[in-house]
């Protein structure tokens, strides 16, 4: 149970210092598709539901809920509470989605100009980009400096696995040399959020080399 409150903790306030007072307005600003595109296209109300689910999340968050609950989130939302329950094991799960949501901007393309070395490249440069905006930098030194104990998985790191798996998969249907998924993860995402949690130098010249490097454990 104290693993739990702790975590819980640790997210709310990575959102709350990371992101700031302004949170509800960032999700909807730059997240959550609109209500009319999700209209166009098939699934549509799913995304208005995930849409108000996610604000619903943000406006009590930024409001400095005690307790945020399933049956909360859903009375905000406008939605039945199974809704959340089907979806989501706990809160937990849901707070994390949201803050991926909030900072791998899950809406981007991956990258597919042909080649692997320029999917990489431009997929680490989006990165890099991300990931060094001030309210990006806040919230991953936040949530760093709120976690108590060493964690199983960590979901920024498993989207950009999920990144990194498709690129790799496109490059081999196209007869490409191509490093493991792993190497992509441990030679440029970890080395581009550790520099930027530390303050250290995160620029495109950096993000470009990660790249080089790790293709040459190919060549």
């Amino acid at each position: 149970m104290r693993a739990r409150f702790l975590r819980r903790k640790a997210t709310i306030f990575a959102l709350n210092i990371g992101l700031g007072v302004g949170y509800s307005k960032f999700l909807c600003d730059n997240l959550i598709m609109s209500s009319a595109a999700a209209s166009t296209r098939p699934g549509g109300r799913s995304a208005r539901v995930l849409n108000a689910i996610y604000t619903a999340v943000g406006e009590l968050v930024g409001e400095g809920t005690e307790r945020i609950t399933f049956p909360l989130i859903a009375e905000r939302a406008g939605v039945n509470p199974t809704t959340l329950y089907r979806r989501w094991d706990d809160v937990d799960a849901l707070l994390e989605e949201v803050s991926v949501a909030a900072l791998t901007r899950e809406g981007d393309q991956i990258p597919d100009t042909g080649a692997l070395e320029t999917d990489l490249t431009e997929w680490a440069l989006i990165i890099t980009k991300d990931i060094a905006r001030p309210h990006r930098t806040r919230y991953l030194r936040a949530m760093v400096a709120a976690r108590a104990e060493i964690v199983s998985s960590c979901p920024v790191m498993e989207r950009r696995r999920d990144q990194a798996a498709e690129m790799v998969r496109r490059a081999s249907g196209r007869g490409q040399a191509a490093p493991t998924v792993g190497q992509i993860l441990d030679h440029i995402v970890a080395p581009l959020y550790h520099h930027v949690v530390f303050a250290l130098p995160a620029d495109e010249d950096y993000a470009r080399r990660l790249v080089r490097d790790v293709l040459l454990m190919v060549r």
